[in-house]
């Protein structure tokens, strides 16, 4: 089968979320499943191809080509999407230009995919041009669309006066297609124009043809719901495995966890918090946005902070930036609060701590908990989406501790329940020991997804 996999971030060659960890994991799986798979994103700054052509850069990893879609005004820049201000203006040109060359460079390949895989909405365009600009068109006249949905909440809506820009007929802004209150929606448009949708959890492809998650699509969802399914994502080995983690300070396994509370003590020192084995240290690595929970974990700090330690990494809106900082000034020694995107710092969190922090008001999939998980670090999280599938709360002999009601109080309740075991250190070691053996390796999950691409 040959694929044609397009996504605008891809690890390790550009990453903001989860979307580069699954599209620089997924691709690999399914060549191992015997695929023919090409990968197309955007030639970010700092990407280096192996090769350069007239428009695009090119290289191959194992049996992966990837090629990077050239446009220096578009895509040299120090972002990716945009900055703490807000999007790039011109996102639309942006990723309607690398939908476009996305097209002309299979042809220019000779390489006619069975499937074009999409990813989210800055790749959505990709599958409508194939369904109308080329549909006539006999290089991609047995050619599939599949469009996979990270994260709903982000749909590419622009300015109804941008429209033109596109290069479609205005045929297709009405309600059935790409029109969303008034507006532009690439999303919608990805979904409708697609042969199957998918999300990136079981429990969230359900959750998004309600109105309460359905982000104002949930109507357009449920028309496709025959068309329409859940696999969950997975983590790569390769990358996140402490047997082999160069990031870390001292590599353990789950047959031996005894350096996991090494990598503890020297976290802390290099962090300045208080050097203590038994201080509940509690990690975060995310999107400082009110989805990913950050509003609870703020109103909760500053009484987790005069008991237990806390170490935040990641950026967002300034609003929390701020009240992190505050925060971080009155709890120099049980608050570490790293307001950037650090992949060494990420890995060390996941080694160090002994409690990983998913609190989300919402959640695809998420990919921390399964991480977390590897590095015997205990996902404190709540019942939503990907969450659900993939954390059982220990009272129900699972791994994790789970919250039903979106509140800080919840939260706090669930922390002091992962204290109190923690402070049993044979029944949370023996806890360690299980989750550390659990697997959410990519096989099973790449058989899936060719299951889902015969069905197209």
């Amino acid at each position: 089968m040959k694929i044609a996999f397009c996504s605008s971030e891809v690890f390790p060659y550009a990453k903001t979320g989860g979307l580069a960890d699954v599209s620089g994991a997924l691709p690999h799986a399914l060549a191992c499943e015997g695929a023919q798979v090409k990968v197309f994103m955007p030639l970010y700054k700092n990407i280096k191809p192996q090769k350069n052509f007239p428009g695009y850069g090119f290289t191959k990893k194992g049996d992966v080509e990837f090629f990077f879609i050239k446009n220096d005004n578009y895509f040299l820049r120090d972002a990716l999407y945009g900055t703490p201000q807000g999007d790039y203006p011109d996102n639309l040109e942006r990723f309607s230009f690398f939908s476009k060359q996305v097209l002309e460079i299979l042809k220019k390949l000779k390489f006619s995919p069975d499937v074009i895989h999409s990813n989210d909405w800055q790749s959505s365009l990709v599958n409508m041009y194939c369904k109308t600009i080329y549909k006539n068109d006999n290089f991609f006249k047995n050619t599939k669309c599949v469009l996979t949905i990270h994260n709903l909440a982000y749909q590419g809506i622009f300015e109804k006066e941008k429209y033109p820009l596109l290069g479609l007929s205005w045929d297709c802004f009405n309600m059935q297609c790409l029109e969303f209150y008034g507006k532009i929606n690439l999303l919608k448009g990805g979904i409708v124009f697609s042969d199957m949708v998918n999300t990136v959890s079981p429990t969230y492809a359900k959750q998004i043809q309600t109105p309460d998650y359905g982000c104002g699509l949930e109507g357009v969802l449920r028309e496709k719901r025959e068309r329409l399914c859940g696999i969950l994502n997975a983590i790569d080995y390769q990358v996140w495995n402490p047997k082999i983690d160069t990031l870390i300070y001292k590599k353990f396994s789950s047959q031996d966890l005894e350096n996991k509370a090494v990598n503890k003590k020297m976290f802390q020192k290099e962090l300045g918090l208080k050097v203590d084995g038994n201080a509940l240290l509690l990690g975060m690595v995310t999107r400082l946005a009110e989805q990913k929970g950050i509003d609870i974990v703020s109103e909760s700090l500053d009484y987790l902070l005069k008991k237990h330690q806390v170490v935040i990494l990641g950026v967002g809106d300034e609003k929390y930036h701020k009240i992190l900082k505050k925060l971080a000034g009155k709890y120099k020694k049980s608050f570490s609060l790293n307001l950037k995107f650090d992949e060494a710092i990420a890995h060390r969190i996941y080694a160090a701590c002994d409690c990983f922090l998913m609190p989300s008001r919402f959640e695809p999939c998420g990919l921390s908990q399964m991480i977390s998980y590897k590095y015997a670090t205990i996902p404190i999280v709540h019942h939503t989406g990907g969450l659900v599938d993939t954390v059982i709360d220990v009272h129900l002999k699972g791994g994790g501790f789970v919250f039903y009601k979106y509140s800080s109080d919840d939260l706090i309740t669930s922390i002091e329940r992962s204290h109190s075991l923690f402070k049993n250190k044979k029944e949370w070691d023996l806890l360690l020991k299980k989750v550390s053996r659990y697997n959410f390796s990519w096989e099973a999950t790449a058989e899936k997804y060719m299951e889902m691409y015969k069905k197209s």
